[in-house]
């Protein structure tokens, strides 16, 4: 089953896909709440593509959480923003929403994709 929500990491400062980038998928509940919905890593491409099943995608708030710090410490780099946190609105849960990052050890950037 593909997954309702994935990703992409680019490393731009290396000019290669973010391949064993730890990231996390949480929900927002009512308040400052969130719910863990997943876990996972990137693959030898920096993506991630099983995060939620697409049956399982509500109208909400999500946050993908990238671990950079692990990420640059496995290649023996610092990491000026330990992770990356991306916060996203779902308005339509039929939809696919694909969330890159373009990552260097100082900077970031993110938009939604296809």
């Amino acid at each position: 089953m593909k997954s309702a929500i994935t990703t992409h990491v680019l490393d731009t400062s290396l000019g290669r896909p973010g391949a064993g980038m730890p990231v996390r998928l949480d929900m927002q509940g009512n308040g400052e709440t969130w719910t863990e919905l997943a876990q996972g890593v990137t693959d030898a491409n920096g993506r991630l593509e099983t995060l939620l099943p697409e049956d399982k995608l509500a109208d909400g708030v999500y946050r993908l959480t990238f671990d950079t710090d692990a990420y640059f410490r496995s290649r023996n780099m610092l990491a000026f923003f330990p992770s990356v946190r991306i916060v996203f609105s779902v308005r339509d849960a039929k939809q696919h929403y694909h969330i890159p990052l373009l990552l260097s050890p100082y900077g970031y950037s993110t938009y939604r994709g296809s």
